[in-house]
């Protein structure tokens, strides 16, 4: 017997006997009374070592040191091995008999009293305690049951579900608000906010222990709410009892004179405490700094707490509030990371003419809610826009870090307007310089709605897919390529009908790939689901946002095994009945050709009203181009919702708007241009630059 040999060391106690006398100290009678007085004759060693030691009194040891305590153990604590109080052998065995139906502290709710894990009705005041033994396996079950934890109300719940009923009959958790994080400094007063309570369910509480053996005995008064009518939220005054109990960490009953004057102070001055030794207040101790408090009451019917109940009420301070500390770390970085991620994300598609946009993201689990898959959709000149899928290799902060990086450096290339496959290039230029095993793949595309085509470059991507408007799907053939970062590889682009009324489907490997399929079966089960997802529409084509939905319900449980992205572009395209291109020379009269070419446009469109605002607009920007432009200029006005103006030269330097001086004979163009456009502004492009501008429709054009 573990406890029994345990407890047969020492050589003082009344059942310890004449030295030499070891027979009598083996029989289990003599064990049974050796255990509490000997564990009585340690407490005091180990409250004085506490005494010595940092305010951490009762904290807990590894459960590794737990079992030499236990006997071999290892579900003890070291703190809570002086158990038992100094009784004789006739109040020990009654105390053996009281607990050997001890209910376990694995309760998970309060249904009843015959319900497994909750003891019946309270043994009567001066009933016998639990042995040593009890409390160890006692405490080492609760603080298991603590540690199981993972975030805040996992760790609090475990430890109202371990004390109640079996160590105090109802509890009360206050902690920190805001609680603390890390090494942060609180900031203003201390203020303590009740988290969670708990306590015996009401008929449980009325319940008497004489009832059952002889019903026709006089009921006891119900006992009153243990835990109601305590207040929500408690600011700790500075010097004053809460605080000064709170700074001396070890738990104190709640007839003692510092706890008598901090309980109203926490609980409120209404609310009543059980007297004698029923509560226990218990400050919660991080790793830092005091984060909470625990209160521990009793019902006047039950036993009162002794002092090794003390012990016990510090192990499940310490290992809660140690538990707390990491729960609030652990909801840090995971608030680092989904804010990481979030930002490294679009917040919102933009809306350009001619195409529509819908997008998913789905992280490869909850716990790990990084990684370095991205999607992106940037606005080019001329109402174009560029389609941009990648995948990091990896699930780390370093991945969703690079990613960051790499969809930066597209964004910056595509405002460079330059060609999808140069765009790889610096790409992969770009993960070079950030590391030789920075790789990554990426699928670049660019839409240009006017001319219904697209361009789209691959770098080791999985190929698209294009859904016809009939209800035809198809993997688009694009040259494979090379990851980035590979370096030294050539990328090539190749140039696709882009038919109206047709959705292209970018994505990340996540999903199409598992270890239950490759690469190319889930390609195809993704075709066939684009295919079955377009007959439920017939020749509409399907909306966007469902069809993202009916994408993802390919995945079953458990086949996902990575990060997904997804990035859908139906295409609406324009029509070339409003469109109108012109390419004039840089001449001395180019402003009024200019001109006199909008105000036909705008007159076969039915927009006259626009006539006066555009040809002063064209002209003033026509100008500025005529008087550096050395190659042909361009000319392009775009009727959708609204009327786009685009002029193109040679110049790579961009416009600024200036306040001119009453003396400057120019720099006003672009300042009437800011005043009556509806928005405007200046691209670089590869070839030059282009200035445009935009008006509001009339309303009978819109």
């Amino acid at each position: 017997m573990p406890d029994g040999s345990r407890a047969s060391r020492p050589q003082a106690g009344p059942a310890a006997g004449p030295r030499g006398g070891r027979s009598r100290a083996r029989t289990p009678e003599a064990v049974s009374a050796a255990l509490p007085a000997a564990a009585a004759e340690r407490a005091p060693a180990v409250a004085s070592d506490n005494d010595a030691r940092e305010p951490a009194a009762g904290a807990p040891q590894p459960e590794g040191a737990a079992g030499a305590a236990n006997g071999g153990n290892g579900d003890g604590a070291r703190a809570a091995a002086p158990t038992g109080h100094p009784t004789g052998p006739e109040d020990a065995d009654g105390a053996r008999a009281a607990t050997a139906s001890a209910p376990a502290a694995e309760t998970t709710a309060h249904p009843g009293p015959e319900a497994a894990g909750h003891p019946g009705p309270a043994a009567p005041d001066g009933a016998g305690h639990p042995g040593g033994g009890e409390r160890l396996r006692f405490v080492g079950a609760a603080t298991r049951r603590i540690a199981r934890g993972i975030d805040l109300d996992e760790i609090v719940l475990g430890l109202c579900r371990a004390t109640v009923p079996t160590f105090a009959d109802a509890i009360l958790v206050y902690l920190r608000d805001p609680l603390p994080v890390g090494d942060e400094r609180p900031v203003g007063p201390v203020v303590l906010r009740l988290r969670r309570t708990d306590q015996l369910p009401e008929h449980v509480r009325g319940a008497g222990e004489g009832d059952a053996a002889d019903p026709g005995a006089e009921r006891p008064e119900p006992v009153p709410d243990l835990a109601g009518a305590a207040a929500e939220r408690c600011e700790v005054r500075i010097g004053g009892p809460l605080a000064e109990v709170l700074r001396g960490v070890r738990p104190v009953f709640g007839d003692s004179s510092a706890a008598r004057a901090a309980l109203p102070e926490l609980l409120g001055d209404e609310r009543p405490v059980p007297d004698r030794q029923r509560t226990i207040l218990a400050p919660l101790r991080g790793r830092r700094r005091v984060i909470g408090a625990a209160v521990f009451v009793r019902r006047p019917d039950r036993a009162a707490f002794e002092n090794d109940d003390l012990l016990v009420a510090a192990q499940l301070a310490t290992h809660t509030a140690l538990g707390v500390d990491k729960a609030v770390l652990y909801g840090r970085e995971v608030y680092i990371a989904d804010e990481l991620q979030r930002t490294m994300l679009p917040d919102s598609l933009p809306q350009p003419t001619g195409v529509r946009l819908a997008s998913r993201y789905l992280p490869a689990a909850e716990t790990a809610r990084v990684g370095g898959d991205w999607y992106d959709a940037i606005p080019l000149p001329g109402n174009r826009v560029a389609l941009v899928v990648g995948d990091v290799m990896g699930h780390s902060m370093t991945s969703a870090a690079i990613m960051g990086q790499l969809r930066t450096t597209a964004q910056t290339l595509a405002g460079l307007d330059l060609p999808p496959a140069e765009v790889l290039h610096h790409l992969d230029e770009q993960a070079q310089r950030l590391g030789s095993d920075r790789m990554a793949t990426c699928m670049y595309a660019v839409y240009d709605p006017v001319a219904h085509r697209i361009v789209i470059a691959n770098a080791g991507h999985p190929p698209p897919i294009l859904l016809h408007r009939g209800g035809r799907a198809e993997v688009l053939r694009v040259p494979p390529g090379a990851p980035i970062g590979v370096g030294g590889v050539d990328f090539e682009a190749v140039e696709l009908d882009a038919p109206a009324g047709a959705t292209l489907l970018l994505y990340t490997d996540g999903l199409v790939e598992s270890r239950l399929r490759d690469v190319w079966t889930g390609i195809e089960q993704l075709r066939e689901r684009l295919i079955e997802t377009a007959r439920l529409t017939g020749p509409n084509p399907p909306p966007l946002e469902p069809l993202c939905d009916e994408v993802l319900g390919m995945l079953g449980p458990g086949d996902r095994d990575d990060d997904i992205a997804l990035l859908a572009a139906r295409f609406e395209g324009i029509a070339p009945s409003d469109v109108a291109y012109w390419f004039l020379d840089p001449r001395p009269q180019t402003a009024r050709q200019a001109r006199r070419l909008a105000r036909r446009a705008l007159t076969r469109w039915g927009l006259e009203e626009l006539t006066d605002a555009v040809e002063l607009l064209v002209s003033e920007v026509i100008t500025n181009a005529v008087r550096y432009a050395e190659r042909p200029i361009t000319l392009r006005l775009l009727r959708t919702d609204v009327l786009r103006c685009e002029v193109g030269d040679d110049v790579p330097q961009l416009p600024r708007l200036r306040q001119a001086r009453p003396s400057d004979e120019g720099g006003r163009g672009l300042y009437l241009v800011n005043r009556l456009a509806r928005r405007w502004g200046a691209t670089r492009l590869s070839t030059g630059k282009v200035v445009w501008f935009e008006l509001a429709l009339p309303s009978h054009a819109r």
